[in-house]
């Protein structure tokens, strides 16, 4: 149950809480917050906290420098790896300008609009995530190395598998936060592990996703590692995947896998993502490096999509219930997870709207059998940067001077 305002001060009041982090994304999902005292919490629900936009980048110049972050009170929660004396708690935030009015780049924002488009249609979507990261070892300075924390591979197990203990720390963590992890294990390469948690609805994923990435950074420190969701952090070794699941609900029911069988639309919001998939890449995967990982270690090359195949850039895994869905391969842990859900899902609405009928299933191994002629993904960073800048969806589905501000900074890194 979402906590209201004035149960959020209550708790702050009754739980020894001594410090509230606002927290929020920049225009690149990486995490930032500001730091208040308890009796300033109640300005920030009323008239928020203000900050330099002008240091964030991607947001505002110093002319205009003034935004203000409004704490969501649904998204409380308490930081256990900080003392249970003088407790901290976390909210994140919606950014306003100073006359109330919405920030165009606020990645809540722009998801919301999205998950709003799918209850004008009747649907709600749910967004599960399975994500992967390196443990890496530091050296005598505490400076991350390139020496992975262990040399175990796929589903080992101690003592090859020195991650998990930390797995089972991160995890545990999480429950504590309210997300529920379902499963953990060590992955291909030597220090990679996975962790997947449960679906929730595509807001609450994505804060989910931030949330994340936050605590296995910081469990990771506290073991004295370093973890990384980069892409590709080591050459010819298995880069770090970020497998995007999707399902669509009406009145309550999942209308993948309806009786057995897929229900006209999840085929067509399947069409639509695989028509869009091209364009939208620059935002599934951020850096130069994420290409790099397209086509090997089940790491997708070919816009196409099979049942429980792993070497296609769709896969609709075997599960019934409401854990039918589809699985987008292709995107990495470095993305903007609210542009990212809010692209994706507007892109499967699309195809929705106008009945897109699914293309044939490539049921073979990919990697062993290309398809001849068959449409891919960007080769490079730039290449992907291209098709997103001419891209009409684009234009439609983000604020004109969101698009250009976070392309034109792609761009330069590529």
């Amino acid at each position: 149950m979402n906590p209201t305002v004035d149960e959020v001060l209550q708790f702050v009041a009754e739980n020894d809480v001594k410090f509230i982090r606002l927290a929020f994304c920049d225009l690149f999902g990486v995490q930032k917050n500001i730091s208040i005292m308890p009796d300033q919490l109640r300005r920030a629900f009323e008239t928020g906290i203000s900050f330099d936009a002008s240091a964030v980048r991607g947001f505002l110049n110093v002319e205009e420098s003034d935004l203000f972050l409004v704490p969501d009170p649904g998204t409380l929660a308490v930081l256990p790896w900080r003392p249970s004396t003088g407790r901290v708690v976390r909210l994140f935030c919606h950014i306003r300008h100073p006359d109330g009015r919405p920030f165009a780049a606020d990645g809540r924002k722009i998801l919301s609009e999205a998950a709003g488009e799918a209850a004008r249609l009747g649907y709600q979507c749910h967004i599960g995530a399975e994500c992967e990261f390196y443990l890496f070892q530091l050296d005598e300075y505490g400076n991350p190395t390139d020496i992975p924390h262990d040399n175990a591979s796929y589903c080992d197990i101690a003592p090859l598998d020195r991650g998990e203990n930390v797995r089972r720390e991160i995890c545990l963590t999480l429950e504590e936060m309210g997300i529920v992890p379902e499963s953990s294990h060590h992955e291909q390469g030597p220090g990679q592990n996975e962790i997947v948690f449960r679906h929730a609805d595509a807001f609450e994923a994505a804060d989910h996703l931030v949330t994340f990435r936050s605590v296995v950074e910081t469990v990771a420190a506290r073991n004295g590692l370093f973890a990384s969701f980069h892409p590709k952090p080591l050459a010819n070794r298995s880069g770090n995947g970020l497998h995007v699941n999707l399902s669509l609900f009406r009145n309550g029911e999942n209308i993948f896998r309806t009786d057995g069988t897929h229900s006209p639309e999840a085929e067509s919001f399947v069409q639509g993502v695989l028509r869009r998939v091209r364009e939208i890449t620059a935002f599934l995967n951020p850096l130069p490096a994420s290409y790099q990982r397209f086509g090997e270690f089940e790491a997708p090359r070919y816009v196409t999509w099979s049942r429980q195949n792993r070497s296609q850039l769709v896969r609709i895994p075997a599960a019934v219930g409401e854990q039918a869905r589809m699985e987008l391969r292709s995107p990495d842990p470095m993305c903007n997870p609210y542009y990212a859900f809010a692209l994706l899902l507007r892109a499967g609405l699309e195809g929705v709207r106008e009945k897109l009928e699914l293309t044939p299933p490539a049921d073979r191994n990919l990697y062993l059998e290309p398809p001849e002629g068959g449409e891919q993904l960007p080769v490079s960073l730039a290449e992907a940067v291209e098709l997103a800048k001419r891209s009409e969806f684009i234009a439609r589905a983000l604020p004109a001077e969101v698009a250009g501000c976070y392309l034109d900074a792609k761009r330069r890194e590529a």
